[in-house]
């Protein structure tokens, strides 16, 4: 992302560009019902700044591995109880992620810290290779 967003309203492309994003995606996500872009009276869409904070918003949710079903209903809805829902459940869903990233940078850094020349016949290694498979 550039350091200066695009002036509302922008174009599809000027919004694609600061986002590095194809203007597909930004069509695709239109269709999906999660931008609703005003139109200017030869048809192009016109980005006002709440569609371009909308953009950001998407991305983040993304990133942090929301689909866009989820987000589209995170958005929409005016029930905050089915926004929570679906919040919590991403909220698992994106702790147990971290959790096996976390066991995995830490058998990462065992390995590089071993003494064994080849730290996959280590026996702490192996245990914890072993913990990851077997829930052991």
């Amino acid at each position: 992302m550039k350091s200066s967003g695009p002036v509302a309203p922008a174009s599809i492309g000027a919004v694609a560009e600061w986002f590095g994003l194809a203007t597909h995606v930004l069509r695709h996500w239109e269709s999906a019902g999660l931008l609703h872009p005003a139109r200017d009276s030869a048809g192009r869409r016109r980005f006002g700044a709440d569609d371009i904070f909308r953009v950001a918003v998407i991305l983040r949710a993304k990133e942090a591995g929301f689909l866009l079903e989820d987000i589209h209903a995170m958005l929409t809805t005016a029930d905050p109880v089915e926004r929570a829902a679906v919040l919590r459940k991403r909220r698992r869903e994106l702790r147990l992620r971290i959790a096996r990233t976390q066991s995995s940078l830490e058998m990462i850094d065992h390995a590089l810290a071993c003494d064994h020349e080849d730290f996959t016949v280590c026996p702490h290694f192996q245990a914890a290779v072993a913990e990851r498979l077997f829930g052991r």
